[in-house]
């Protein structure tokens, strides 16, 4: 029985890959570097740290991890904050149907907690959520499942009571580690993730099935 649902949110409430891309462009573009699409799509769904400590290590960017951070964060938010925000549709509608069967709703995002509430608050979405978990708030980044795992008790449910809904293949690789029930939505915005490993495969987030899952 399914008493859990868990959101990603970056690809999956809001459409926020692309302009996630433009801010690490800029950062890169400070050192010098135009760094492709290609290169950003293998850290979809991996928290900031992480990707700049690679990142680091690949073009040898003279800077530390929070130096990195700071200016990534300075043009979020520049580039976030430029006009009203919009869900992906469907994610209202869904959030509305889990409310009123009484499933609990938590979010796990690889972002900072100050962009994940930056994000949900614009949307006026924040308080529907019983948890919220950033990727700060755990040891290891997707693919590991630390953060699902950590929304599951913090919601006081098992994990295979819970179903994730995740665009990313580090999304779904960690939830299905978790040992719960995986929604992937294949968002194009999201680059050509690897999401073999999900329960349920869906193009749109509008009337979606989860109870079949």
């Amino acid at each position: 029985m399914i008493k859990a649902f868990i959101f990603d949110m970056d690809g999956v409430i809001i459409d926020s890959e692309p302009l996630h891309f433009q801010s690490d462009k800029l950062v890169m573009k400070e050192f010098g570097i135009d760094i492709p699409d290609s290169e950003l799509m293998k850290f979809v769904g991996v928290t900031n740290p992480k990707m700049w400590a690679d990142l680091i290590k690949s073009y040898n960017l003279g800077a530390s991890i929070e130096k990195l951070l700071e200016i990534q964060n300075k043009y979020k938010r520049e580039l976030f904050g430029q006009g009203t925000l919009q869900a992906i549709s469907g994610i209202p509608e869904l959030i509305s149907d889990l409310k009123e069967r009484n499933i609990l709703l938590g979010l796990a995002s690889s972002s900072s907690r100050e962009f994940i509430e930056m994000i949900l608050k614009n949307l006026n979405i924040y308080d529907y959520f019983d948890i919220v978990i950033s990727g700060e708030e755990v040891k290891n980044s997707k693919p590991a499942p630390d953060i699902f795992l950590k929304a599951a008790e913090g919601l006081g449910v098992k994990p295979s009571e819970c179903i994730v809904l995740e665009d990313s293949g580090h999304g779904v690789n960690a939830a299905k580690a978790a040992g719960m029930k995986c929604i992937a939505f294949k968002n194009p915005s999201s680059g050509n993730q690897d999401l073999s490993l999900a329960d349920c495969l869906v193009c749109t987030l509008e009337k979606l099935n989860y109870m079949e899952i």
